[in-house]
């Protein structure tokens, strides 16, 4: 039994706020959790995220997810955003994986479409073949099979922080996938807001701000947003680290997320929050819990970033409650901040000492390939003058006797 709300929602507003708030115990244990922290939209595991096999939603279990929304005024197919597991990769080429996640997938959506759930959020996956192509492919085959096999649940693709062989780390990755998906009606996006700042798109400023979204419609399609995480990010810009923050403590800050609850074009999406609710204290140090061996944990940070969400809409970012606030958050994610900061510059250090090597290497084989291009043009323009040289000077001296008459041709060039 859950003790009094933290927050009391806030019915009517124009941004459905929430969080991605626990299943345990059953799939209905999430309204509950979301209505105990003042949340207009939420997000969950449909089952357990950490392992392959688990037991069937049970008829029990639907009608009870499916009253407890009706009692609380949520609509399943508007304000509720499962996210996928995290094991599963439906760009994997390996044909036992590949059954593997799609069984995974299926099973979901199959969920979903019992609950009356809409949207359905999961990873990209990553490209395990070396071949980006192949890999979108098959996503791409999985999510059409799927969606044969279903009726109505639209997939979403996460926008990811990483490179490398993470697909979704672009817009172009995001574009790409969607191209191949054949029922169009059934695609879309949720951008993580973290995940799009370490991924080298900005948000911190009006300019960079609109510019980002100016991208992403070009190149996606705003028609396809569907729904955002809402994380500041610990990591700097463009770092590629997806290491959450809360809002206005990272190095997002707070005026990007101004900026973006006061976008019209985010009013009405579920806009779920997945930032830490573990205590630190002033230092920044997790506070452990009363058995000293984890982190002490509290909801109410998300009941708190909810409200003050909801409350920078129409705020002045120029007035002193903004400024103050800002200030504020800032300051307290200062040593996270700083901490993360300092592992992107060890990193790169660590990164340009391995190219340092491979660089002199390439400027020494660089270096030898001009010196031999060099010789060779030498010897052969040398060998070239020289033929001539002789030449002419046999035809001078079989006509008159005398070479001086081409002795000229040696100081040519």
């Amino acid at each position: 039994m859950l003790s009094p709300p933290l927050a009391a929602r806030t019915t009517g507003h124009k941004l459905l706020l929430g969080a991605h708030v626990s299943a345990s115990g059953g799939v209905h244990n999430s309204v509950l959790n979301s209505i105990h922290i003042g949340g207009n939209a939420f997000a969950l595991f449909l089952k357990s995220q950490r392992k392959w096999s688990n037991p069937a939603l049970t008829d029990p279990q639907r009608t009870s997810f499916l009253s407890a929304c009706a009692q609380h005024h949520y609509t399943p197919s508007e304000h509720i955003v499962p996210h996928g597991s995290y094991l599963v990769n439906l760009a994997h080429t390996e044909p036992a994986r590949i059954q593997q996640a799609y069984t995974s997938y299926l099973d979901d959506l199959q969920r979903c479409e019992r609950l009356g759930i809409k949207l359905y959020n999961i990873h990209p996956g990553n490209n395990q073949c070396n071949d980006r192509a192949k890999a979108i492919k098959q996503l791409a085959e999985n999510i059409n099979r799927a969606h044969t096999e279903t009726e109505s649940v639209i997939t979403l693709l996460e926008n990811m922080a990483a490179g490398g062989n993470v697909l979704g780390s672009t817009f172009e990755d995001l574009r790409d996938i969607i191209a191949l998906i054949e029922d169009k009606r059934r695609i879309g996006v949720c951008i993580d807001t973290c995940h799009a700042f370490a991924g080298g798109y900005d948000l911190r400023s009006p300019e960079t701000f609109h510019a980002t979204w100016k991208h992403f419609d070009a190149v996606v399609g705003m028609q396809y947003l569907k729904a955002m995480h809402l994380n500041d990010s610990k990591a700097p810009f463009a770092s590629h680290r997806d290491v959450h923050a809360n809002i206005g403590t990272g190095f997002l800050g707070l005026r990007a997320f101004h900026m973006l609850v006061n976008d019209e074009r985010m009013w009405g999406l579920p806009l779920i929050l997945e930032t830490p609710v573990e205590v630190r204290d002033e230092e920044g140090q997790v506070v452990k819990d009363e058995k000293g061996k984890k982190g002490k944990e509290d909801k109410g940070i998300w009941a708190r970033e909810i409200k003050m969400l909801e409350g920078l809409v129409g705020m002045d970012v120029e007035g002193k409650e903004f400024t103050e606030l800002e200030a504020r958050l800032q300051r307290q994610g200062e040593p996270e901040r700083k901490r993360l900061a300092e592992q992107a510059d060890r990193k790169k250090v660590k990164e340009d000492k391995k190219q340092r090597p491979q660089m002199c290497t390439d400027q020494a084989t660089r270096g030898i390939g001009r010196a031999f291009s060099v010789t060779q043009y030498i010897d052969h323009a040398a060998l070239s003058r020289l033929d001539l040289l002789f030449k002419t000077a046999s035809e001078m001296e079989n006509k008159d006797g005398d070479p001086r008459a081409v002795s000229h041709l040696s100081h040519s060039d």
